[in-house]
Parts: C-alpha cells; structure tokens; sequence
C-alpha cells in the first residue's frame, strides 16, 4: 500500500496488539535456579542477549516511557536479530506494556537503516539468561552486565492483564521471591542511572 512520506511516523500500522505482563525481581539466581530444580521446572533456553536501544528524531523515549532496540541473541554459536517496540507501561503494579517484535535476517543491516532514518544508537545492555517453563510462565534468570542479577516472570496475553499478573505473582512467591521486592526499572534505565551516578 503506497503511504505518503509525511505520513511514515504519524500513521502506524495497528496489527492484533500483545502485552508483555512482566514482574522483576532482584535476587540471587543461582539459588533459585536450585528452587527450579525442586519444582521440577524445565528449563528451555539458554541465551546470550546483546541489545542495543535507540533515540528517535521524532520524540523522545524517556519521556514517553517507550523503547526502540535490535536484540542480537546467542545460542550455540549461533546469531539471530530481532527489532522490538516497547509501548509505554500499561499500569503500576507491574512492567505490563503493549509490545511488536519481529525477526530479521541481518541485525548490522536493521542497525544501518535505523541510523540512515535519524535513530541514534543510546546504550547497549548484555545479559546472560536462562529461560524456564513454570504454569505456562517464562521464569529467566538474569545476569546483566554492570547490573546484577534479576528474575523475571512474564507471558504474554491479548485480554485482561490483572490475572495474569497475580499468577505472576504466585510463581515469584513459589520461588521463595517476594513480589513487594519488583523493579520496574528496566535494565537499560537501571544501567543508565548507574552511569551517571
């Protein structure tokens, strides 16, 4: 469909909208990854994650609460990419935003065409992450460098975000973790504070 070029950044696409229902804790991951073990837990991934977010010409995403990233993930050896939008958070008791996430061929090639359209790459999160299946929760336990180590539990729904929250919240408690202790500061902010402290 021809679009015009005033039109690129005012008129967006509105495919079926997904929330990320997420809940972070700090904590130590090792000894959750042996409360894991007791329960039983599978675990299905292992992963090195390299993300680089990115300032819009157009607005700017502190203040508007979103985030523009190409993720690189690394799995034996092997490199795939992947572009996310962030919307802002959807509510205070917990990281729940609306979220679009695709795969691409080439993250250098995403990278260059992001930059060529005015976007400026703002800092780079690494983490190391180990992702389990617990009640139809991804619980991933998360070693960001030059920020810690953190558990999230989160899924994805199309509908009421309330109940999937609070079963977030039991997995935490089932993990000896106490949702009280949430950040919902994402690691990019947490980095960044760091940085100018």
């Amino acid at each position: 469909m021809a679009r015009s070029t005033g039109a690129f950044f005012s008129d967006p696409v509105q495919p079926h909208s997904m929330y990320e229902v997420e809940v972070k804790v700090p904590a130590d991951i090792e000894a959750v990854a042996e409360r894991l073990a007791e329960l039983e837990a599978e675990q299905v991934d292992t992963v090195i994650q390299t993300d680089t977010y990115y300032d819009a010409p157009h607005r700017d995403f502190a203040e508007t609460d979103e985030a523009f990233r190409v993720r690189r993930e690394t799995r034996k050896g092997e490199t795939n990419a992947k572009v996310t939008y962030k919307g802002p958070l959807l509510e205070a008791e917990s990281k729940s935003r609306e979220e679009f996430e695709t795969g691409v061929e080439d993250g250098d090639d995403i990278d260059a065409i992001v930059q060529h359209l005015g976007f400026e790459p703002a800092a780079t999160v690494r983490k190391n992450r180990r992702v389990y299946e617990v009640r139809e929760y991804d619980v991933t336990l998360d070693a960001v460098d030059d920020v810690g180590e953190f558990v999230e539990v989160e899924r994805e729904t199309d509908g009421d975000i309330e109940p999937v929250r609070e079963g977030a919240y039991e997995v935490l408690q089932d993990l000896n973790l106490d949702p009280s202790d949430q950040q919902r500061t994402s690691y990019l902010g947490m980095l960044l504070s760091d940085a100018n402290e």
